[in-house]
């Protein structure tokens, strides 16, 4: 009788816990509020190609480390969180700022032309199409500014004082 009673609390339990994970997913995935002035197809595009194009996991704070867990109102505010190589130290930067900065053909222009220090890559970024472009910033647009900025880069002979991973010399 104990067993089929357990067994009972445990089929409770997993159902209440599915409802919950259901609800946490729906959440996540839930269409954004509608904005005047804003296409909201084009802004939940951008938002999908941010996602798969791994623009988060740089410049939204602790997004890489916690499997993408990372309420959406604090995407691309920028890290403090370091990328150290023989290039020296670099940080992803707030894309809330810098873009809501720049006008549609400005980014386009600048994101096609980027070059930058690692892990940053500016090739894939100079590769995707001005439509690609145009979402994402339309997106990042309609998050609008916060945070602060990142910190600078430092050069390879200063020490961080932030957290950082380091990343080895390229083999000769």
């Amino acid at each position: 009788m104990n067993t089929r009673r357990n067994n009972m609390i445990l089929q409770f339990i997993l159902l209440i816990g599915l409802v919950f994970i259901g609800g946490v997913m729906a959440e996540e995935n839930k269409p954004l509020k509608p904005l005047d002035g804003f296409n909201m197809d084009q802004v939940e595009r951008g938002r999908y190609l941010s996602k798969i194009a791994g623009c988060n996991d740089c410049h939204t704070p602790g997004y890489l480390l916690s499997e993408g867990n990372v309420a959406e109102e604090n995407w691309f505010t920028g890290d403090t969180f370091g990328w150290r190589g023989p290039w020296g130290t670099t940080y992803g930067s707030n894309l809330r700022i810098y873009i809501n900065a720049l006008t549609e053909d400005q980014w386009i222009t600048t994101s096609h032309a980027l070059r930058s220090r690692p892990p940053m890559p500016w090739f894939n970024l100079n590769a995707m199409h001005d439509e690609d472009l145009k979402d994402i910033y339309k997106f990042i647009k309609y998050l609008g500014p916060r945070g602060v900025a990142a910190p600078a880069y430092l050069s390879p002979d200063i020490e961080p004082k932030t957290p950082y991973a380091l990343f080895p010399p390229p083999p000769k």
